[in-house]
């Protein structure tokens, strides 16, 4: 992930810190898996994901995200939507996102991701193709 931006009421903030990381994969047999992180989030202090006190869950579950399923192209072989089929964001499963709300436009190695959520705040995720 080169770039995350999120636009509320107009305004454009990063959506995943100042250094976002994340890496996004499509399998040919039309599944997807999504990780968004801040790569500032601390460190637990006890070292364990189910020790984590109400600040430090609080705070790895507002900068992070991970989400997986299937996808689907249409005859022209475009990205048409997708099925969350799990995520770390337990609301997201089950949801189907098409293109009204999830946009990918490719240019070269690179591609946007737009995201519209529900309440209408736009998200903007640049990527960049690993070699």
């Amino acid at each position: 992930m080169m770039s995350a931006t999120i636009d509320p009421g107009g305004k454009n903030i990063s959506a995943y810190g100042e250094k976002p990381n994340g890496l996004l994969v499509f399998t040919p047999d039309m599944h997807f898996v999504e990780v968004l992180t801040d790569a500032d989030i601390p460190r637990f202090a006890s070292n364990a994901r189910g020790e984590g006190t109400d600040d430090e869950n609080r705070m790895a579950m507002s900068r992070s995200i991970g989400f997986f399923g299937t996808y689907t192209l249409d005859e022209k072989g475009e990205f048409s939507g997708n099925r969350v089929e799990g995520a770390t964001f337990p609301n997201w499963v089950g949801s189907v996102r098409t293109r009204d709300d999830l946009r990918l436009v490719v240019d070269g190695d690179r591609m946007t991701e737009q995201f519209r959520r529900p309440e209408g705040t736009e998200i903007r995720i640049e990527w960049q193709r690993v070699k």
